[in-house]
């Protein structure tokens, strides 16, 4: 395709390279982040993803070697050959990423296609040429993450991926190529090296991290530019935090955003919602949101309601919201085709529907029948779109939830040729598809933040890399299998390590009927994933937290109260998260990744650096292993010490997850509320793990931008254990009101005296821990 490299010209941190066929650039974004690119369809970047690229002025070196061009960073070596081969090398030689020299060699396939499909089977095909391909050697150690939320295991080598946002209903199996979002960018480990690439191509794409030949592994797209970002690093982290340097970090939310999430296809009409909220109160379960499937909306059409069903839904919303709950309400791209319908109308008067080849508006079948859908690739729609958030927001509404925007549609497919403005670029649903939910949530959060003030809330389930800047996201439609439950953790944390830390799954599964077990287990899942929404699909039995039996009642109630007792240590996640790009969910590699036994871990995760969990995933299981990464961990139920670096067994009855506390944490707790703003805290626990450590906790109005301000309390707190526990209290920045006392649950029970700034203080003993009161002010903790 490129050819010889005949000549190069270097600009400031851009190497210009002349091919014989072909033009490409090696541009340095900084010492460790690294963009190949070739204008195959387009003269320029134009990227959906990144919208602030950070160029850093750093020194490079560029030298013309016998066979290769050279490109020296302080940390990087690019080595450029002809046909556009590029391979990258730490600055000590260190090989990380070779381009493969030879053709693409698949394993053999024997056997006869047609009689296996005759008998009903999915008989894999021939793997095809793409017209943009990076071909990259295997050196024999490799482990593959990220790629969004596609099926199978935590690590990806063996597998194949495609990114096209696909709404696909049936059971979610190892063998979907493809489900909601399309996030092309994976972290490549080695024993002795880690970097990751991007792949910056909104066009269907390829990833095939070994199965066609494991000798090699390759990402391709239909059409598009030659674009990816080499991204190096010292360790995964330092990885993520470059990825999300270029695509953005997940914002902190609005902490009721955080609470418990209660949700169903459909609850309608009014009284029904009203029931849902009264039984949350009366029995004694906390929950901040509700949210409104499509049966809310008058004929399905967006931005209305159905009068018969919500005869006044500003009366019922502002009524629901006295009592804590906020609602939320789902909003579809399909705009009903339906003449003097508002919506509609004003779309097809200023043409901000996409159309066919010929002009006319695109027609297809969604839940109001005959429906046309908006480009948002153009920024007029957006606006527009954006504007009508303000309808939702008047009537009550306090989020958002897009969904069926991959775009889905019911008579097939979205055709290839339909047409889009593309920002004036003009182009074709090929080039949208995969941007169509991502630029859908970017409107949708640009208008509700225009017109609430607050940080939005927007729920998507179609996504593209840097969605995470607009929406929370959810894993989609799944099912009330066991192996749905299992499947959640290596979906949800790799895509938390793709750079959108706020995502969930439909506690319970949201097809087929759920099970009191299966919902006790889940529940325990959900109370440590950033999103916490039960929500379940039409006909399916009832699946809110009461719906089976007293124990399954008191195992949610447990596992929801535990997650409102979290709440400031989840915000705390998030908003270091929005400076860090460091998700709350993680696979134990992003910490421990010189440990070898973490990296095939698929049933445990950390939240945050401090908690360990080890839920459990099978049916009618009591018991499981546990490993424990080097270190001190304590049992968060029965407090017992143990040496990290092994594994050890836990019983787990029923209403009991595994839970693995760091020694040094310091993990602030909440009192119990039914709702986030229930009642102002005053006192704030800290339940502290002895051991040498550090922890920041951030206090603001929980709501708006005005922490970016500087409207905020930062207290940091810095624990030395040896013979004496000393815990420093420093309040690093105090424009916001925090609290009046610390209550400390120190987890050892042989304790003498407790001293705060040499004044010695009162305690209670408690079965494993002792309790004392300080005042929230800067000072010394003293254990003895």
């Amino acid at each position: 395709m490129f050819g010889k490299l005949v000549n190069h010209r270097v600009e400031k941190n851009k190497v210009y390279l002349d091919f014989e066929n072909n033009k490409g650039i090696v541009e340095v974004i900084n010492p460790l982040v690294i963009n190949i690119f070739s204008p195959l369809k387009y003269q320029q970047h134009y990227s959906r993803a990144i919208e602030e690229l950070n160029i850093e002025n750093c020194s490079i070196a560029v030298e013309n070697k016998t066979s290769y061009l050279e490109i020296k960073t302080n940390h990087l070596v690019v080595k450029v050959y002809d046909d556009f081969k590029v391979d990258f090398y730490k600055i000590d030689g260190t090989i990380l990423c070779e381009d493969l020299r030879e053709e693409r060699r698949p394993f053999l396939r024997r056997g006869t296609v047609s009689v296996a499909e005759d008998e009903g089977h999915n008989v894999e095909k021939d793997f095809d040429r793409h017209k943009i391909e990076v071909v990259k050697k295997m050196f024999g150690d490799e482990k593959f993450y990220g790629l969004g939320e596609k099926t199978g295991h935590l690590n990806k080598r063996g597998s194949y991926y495609e990114m096209w946002n696909t709404d696909d209903p049936s059971p979610h199996v190892e063998s979907h190529k493809s489900l909601y979002k399309s996030i092309p960018f994976f972290i490549n480990l080695r024993e002795d090296s880690v970097f990751g690439i991007f792949f910056d191509n909104t066009f269907k794409s390829y990833f095939d991290m070994g199965k066609e030949n494991s000798e090699y592994y390759y990402f391709g797209a239909d059409d598009g530019n030659l674009d990816y970002y080499f991204i190096g690093g010292e360790c995964v982290k330092d990885i993520l935090v470059n990825y999300t340097e270029l695509t953005g970090k997940t914002p902190l939310p609005q902490m009721w955003t955080l609470g418990f999430h209660q949700s169903r296809w459909s609850y309608s009409p009014e009284s029904r919602v009203r029931e849902i909220a009264k039984n949350f109160r009366e029995k004694d379960i906390p929950c901040d949101t509700i949210h409104l499937d499509i049966d809310y909306m008058d004929d399905f059409k967006v931005f209305t309601w159905d009068k018969n069903r919500f005869p006044d839904e500003k009366k019922a919303l502002k009524e629901l919201k006295e009592d804590g709950f906020k609602i939320v309400t789902i909003i579809d791209p399909g705009v009903k085709k339906e003449k003097n319908y508002p919506i509609y109308e004003e779309g097809l008067k200023n043409n901000y529907f996409a159309t066919d080849k010929d002009g006319v508006t695109y027609v297809n079948k969604v839940w109001p029948g005959n429906s046309v859908f908006p480009d948002f690739s153009d920024a007029d729609t957006r606006s527009w779109w954006a504007e009508n958030q303000r309808i939702m927001l008047e009537s009550g509404v306090s989020g958002i939830w897009n969904d069926m925007n991959e775009p889905a549609s019911f008579n097939g497919p979205l055709p290839d040729d339909v047409q889009f403005k593309n920002e004036g670029r003009g182009t074709d649903h090929r080039e949208i598809h995969n941007v169509y939910g991502h630029l859908m949530s970017k409107a949708t959060f640009e208008g509700i933040r225009k017109y609430s003030g607050k940080r939005p809330f927007v729920i998507t389930r179609a996504a593209y890399a840097g969605t995470q800047k607009y929406s929370t996201v959810w894993t989609g439609d799944n099912q009330s299998f066991w192996e749905h439950l299992r499947m959640a953790i290596p979906m949800l944390l790799n895509l938390s390590i793709s750079g959108i830390s706020f995502c969930g799954t439909d506690v319970g599964g949201f097809s087929f009927d759920c099970t009191s077990e299966l919902l006790s287990r889940w529940v325990q899942v959900g109370c440590f994933t950033p999103l916490f929404r039960n929500h379940s699909g039409s006909y399916t039995r009832d699946q809110e937290p009461w719906a089976f039996d007293e124990q399954t009642l008191d195992i949610n109630r447990k596992y929801i109260k535990l997650r409102y007792k979290l709440l400031p240590y989840i915000y705390d996640l998030m908003w270091s998260g929005e400076n860090s790009g460091l998700p709350v969910m993680r696979p134990l590699l992003l910490h421990y990744e010189k440990d070898k036994e973490v990296h095939e871990i698929n049933d445990e995760f950390l939240f945050g650096e401090n908690i360990l969990v080890a839920p459990i995933l099978e049916q009618g299981k009591t018991v499981r292993t546990v490993y424990l990464p080097e270190g001190k961990w304590i049992d968060y139920w029965t407090k017992e010490v143990l040496e990290g670096g092994t594994y050890v067994i836990k019983k787990a009855p029923l209403d009991i997850c595994p839970i693995y506390i760091k020694a040094g944490s310091i993990i602030p707790n909440f009192p119990e509320q039914n709702y986030v703003g229930e009642k102002e805290i005053d006192q704030l626990t800290l339940d502290i793990y002895p051991g040498d450590g550090s922890y920041a906790h951030f206090v603001d109005d929980k709501e708006s931008y005005n922490y970016r301000n500087g409207e905020y309390t930062l207290y940091e707190f810095m624990m030395n254990d040896g013979k004496e526990t000393v815990i420093n209290l420093n309040i690093k920045q105090n424009e916001f009101k925090g609290y009046e006392t610390f209550k400390i649950a120190y987890n050892e029970a042989s304790v003498k005296e407790v001293y705060f700034n040499n004044n010695k203080l009162e305690f209670t003993k408690q079965d494993c821990s002792v309790e004392f009161v300080i005042p929230a002010e800067k000072g010394t903790i003293i254990i003895r």
